[in-house]
């Protein structure tokens, strides 16, 4: 099977694994496959055509993406703290 992933260029590539953390192209967002804003943001039928994939959070980062306030708690508090440091 082959999957579709975005890499630190921000250009699809093909993949013989699946990625680790989907994204939200429109807003720049990365996060958990299981996130749960993710998951209700695609049962109420959006999302999915804006939905990327990514192998780590090191190639969703370099693609310009940040993680997620709901699921990547941790990682969107120290990545807001950055941004409130080179405003």
């Amino acid at each position: 099977m082959t999957w579709w992933l975005t890499g630190a260029d921000g250009q699809r590539y093909e993949s013989d694994t699946p990625g680790t953390l989907g994204g939200y192209r429109p807003r720049r967002i990365y996060g958990r496959l299981d996130c749960p804003s993710a998951l209700r943001a695609i049962r109420k039928g959006g999302y999915v055509d804006h939905r990327v994939f990514f192998a780590d959070a090191e190639a969703a980062v370099a693609a310009g993406y940040r993680p997620c306030g709901n699921c990547l708690r941790a990682e969107y508090a120290a990545w807001k703290a950055a941004q409130s440091e080179h405003p």
